[in-house]
């Protein structure tokens, strides 16, 4: 008679199906969100081959307690300087594993629950960060066009400024995602499987017509391929986006020191389409959100409409007084 045995599997096997069946064949996510969670455990997996001493492929769930995720989001934040969103979004796909192999194997019940006790940080969400069109200027002119990865780099800022994508929108386009005529535009696959179509301007259609003619132009192909010839990661855009910024501070210094991000470019992108006269909805189906109520931030980062606004109104006439509070107590809360 056969029986099962009571060894429950390692770590290897267990998050090998945690991508392949589960994400993939139970849940069915979308690429860019299988993508996303590969990325997260390529940087834990480096992590614990420095921190445990031992190759991936030796790793024990026993290697992966509390205490380790902790030290490992750290390590994001302090080395890698993500900010607190990104660590999040970190944390959740561990904790999402370790769901998975609690269910799967209950004799790691107790160590997944002591990682999926960590909870995620709280944090202030800070003013938007977009750019002027002068300092936008000033970063697509920056890469150098007489070489390959110029020329590559000047359509891709292009195309981030025009379309206002995200980045992992940007990195997975093929040739066939394009369409070039009386009316350019480009199709980009978003989260949860959403496709949109994005018009292009007349520029930045040059740009990709220039640009065809210097890659492999097959359906399936990279649209902006790297120096091997296969798709861009989004660290290499980012990258690239970085390199473009210090060359743009020779003729912008206004740039100096700024954070500037593939994010900051679609911002930046949703900004001067709300301060050109565009209704929010129209933005919202521009960048892919599912909700307009999700672009109305743009409207409270808009100081200039708000300024607008306020001067349609008359100011309220009032007498000042001053307040003197009552006893020692009240002035003591008062000076708090």
């Amino acid at each position: 008679m056969m029986t099962r045995s009571l060894t429950p599997l390692g770590f290897s096997a267990l998050l090998q199906d945690f991508f392949s069946q589960y994400l993939v064949n139970q849940r069915n996510l979308s690429p860019q969100t299988v993508a996303a969670y590969r990325d997260t455990f390529r940087l834990l997996l480096a992590f614990l081959q420095t921190r445990r001493r031992k190759p991936p492929v030796d790793l024990q769930m026993a290697d992966l307690d509390a205490p380790v995720i902790l030290a490992f989001l750290d390590h994001l934040e302090r080395e890698r300087r993500n900010v607190i969103r990104s660590r999040n979004a970190r944390l959740a796909a561990i904790r999402c594993f370790f769901t998975y192999a609690a269910a799967r194997e209950p004799a790691y019940l107790s160590i997944s629950q002591r990682v999926r006790a960590i909870p995620p940080k709280r944090f202030s969400r800070p003013p938007l960060n977009f750019l002027s069109v002068e300092e936008v200027q000033a970063i697509l002119e920056a890469p150098d066009p007489n070489t390959f990865s110029g020329q590559r780099d000047r359509t891709l800022l292009a195309l981030l400024y025009n379309t206002g994508g995200r980045v992992s929108e940007l990195a997975g386009l093929m040739v066939a995602d394009l369409t070039l005529g009386a009316s350019a535009n480009i199709q980009l696959h978003g989260k949860g499987r959403k496709q949109r179509r994005v018009p292009l301007w007349p520029s930045t259609a040059r740009l990709l017509r220039r640009w065809l003619k210097r890659i492999e132009n097959k359906p399936d192909s990279p649209l902006l391929p790297n120096v091997t010839g296969t798709f861009m990661t989004r660290s290499g855009i980012a990258k690239r986006l970085t390199n473009a910024v210090r060359s743009a501070v020779q003729k912008h210094p206004g740039l100096r020191g700024r954070r500037v991000s593939p994010h900051t470019f679609r911002h930046t992108t949703a900004m001067h389409l709300l301060q050109a006269g565009n209704d929010i909805t129209v933005i919202a189906l521009w960048l892919g959100h599912a909700s307009p109520g999700t672009t109305h931030e743009y409207v409270e980062a808009d100081l200039r409409m708000k300024e607008r606004a306020l001067n349609k109104l008359q100011a309220p006439r009032s007498r000042r007084t001053s307040y003197k509070p009552s006893d020692a107590l009240m002035r003591f809360l008062e000076s708090l």
